[in-house]
């Protein structure tokens, strides 16, 4: 018999997107940065993402952020990204989900009105700025990811679909780029099947015909991710509204835009000379939630123009729990997790 283990949990959504940060229950992880602790957990210990992603305690459209101490002294905490489909190096809305984790944990104390902070994420210090009123976290500014533009409009045969124009960006991963309306969408919540089934085929023609590579970071992998795009609606000075739709992974439609498929849209519509630095695009999800994309530089890097932007949002908490892992469960697996399993609270303390 095996004594059963406890892991600390705060369950947050931003944008519908739930995030399940764990706040303790796992031993530190060995690496000299968060991209090494995300890497040893990857390679070593994948076990706890698939736990706590899938039957009985999670499903795939969940992410989940484990807080770890940082290692650069700049950042208040660290946190590593698991997602259904592996350990992306960045996300929006994981980061404003572990951005108001940490307030509502005391890691940063939570101030009223605005405060600023740095974490550390597999890809690096992301800058953030909370705002807080009557001790709620009422909205978070994180940094996205530098964007750009890799392909325009090319041309993919698809089965079932014919000939589809996408454009590539990249934007903390390589995001097709779509015109919904050429394949018939109008982005509302009735469409979300069909639209994980379409991106589905069109992200596997992708992949097939070719891959793509980060002009620093060389060869990250096939193109993962889809972004819909709907019409564009000019509602202010240099301020925009479009709905949008991400697919992710094979079923998974993100209930938020999420916030590097709307850094991938600033990219798009800086290229096409639509955007400059300081306007902003608001994107609206299929449940109607939205987070707001601002450019705020732009620059040349190896013949590319890489937009620099923020990503302005709310997160929310749902639950503050202690799961009970049970490795006898017939339903509970265990493998790859047992050696990181804490027989100690390992919460990380105050501005840890």
């Amino acid at each position: 018999m095996n004594r059963p283990h406890q892991f600390q949990l705060m369950d947050t959504h931003a944008g519908g997107d739930v995030s399940r940060i764990v706040t303790g229950g796992i031993d530190l992880l060995p690496g000299s940065s968060v991209r090494e602790q995300m890497e040893y957990l990857r390679d070593s210990a994948d076990g706890l993402r698939e736990l706590l992603l899938f039957e009985p305690y999670g499903i795939p459209e969940m992410s989940v952020d484990l807080l770890v101490p940082a290692t650069d002294p700049a950042a208040a905490a660290g946190y590593i990204i698991m997602e259904v489909m592996g350990y992306p190096i960045y996300s929006g809305s994981n980061t404003l989900c572990a951005a108001t984790a940490v307030l509502e944990a005391g890691i940063v104390p939570k101030k009223e009105g605005l405060s600023r902070f740095k974490l550390e994420a597999p890809a690096g210090l992301v800058q953030i700025e909370a705002r807080v009123h009557n001790d709620i976290v009422e909205s978070v500014t994180c940094e996205g990811l530098p964007s750009y533009i890799d392909t325009y409009r090319a041309t993919v045969n698809v089965p079932d679909l014919g000939a589809v124009v996408y454009t590539v960006a990249y934007s903390g991963g390589f995001y097709a780029l779509i015109d919904a309306r050429d394949l018939g969408f109008n982005l509302v919540r009735d469409e979300e099947r069909a639209l994980a089934d379409c991106a589905y085929k069109i992200v596997e023609a992708i992949q097939a015909e070719r891959g793509f590579s980060h002009y620093t970071l060389g060869d990250v992998g096939p193109l993962p991710f889809l972004h819909f795009m709907g019409p564009e609606e000019h509602v202010g000075e240099g301020y925009y509204r479009s709905r949008s739709a991400t697919y992710v992974h094979p079923g998974v439609i993100c209930r938020s835009t999420t916030g590097t498929g709307t850094s991938a849209r600033l990219a798009l519509m800086h290229y096409e000379g639509r955007l400059q630095a300081g306007d902003r695009l608001e994107t609206i999800s299929l449940r109607e939630t939205g987070f707001i994309g601002t450019v705020t530089g732009i620059r040349q890097e190896d013949q590319l123009q890489v937009v620099d932007n923020t990503i302005t949002g709310r997160s929310y908490v749902l639950a503050h729990s202690d799961v009970v892992i049970n490795c006898d469960d017939p339903l509970v697996g265990c493998d790859g997790l047992h050696h990181i399993l804490s027989d100690r609270d390992t919460s990380l303390p105050d501005n840890a």
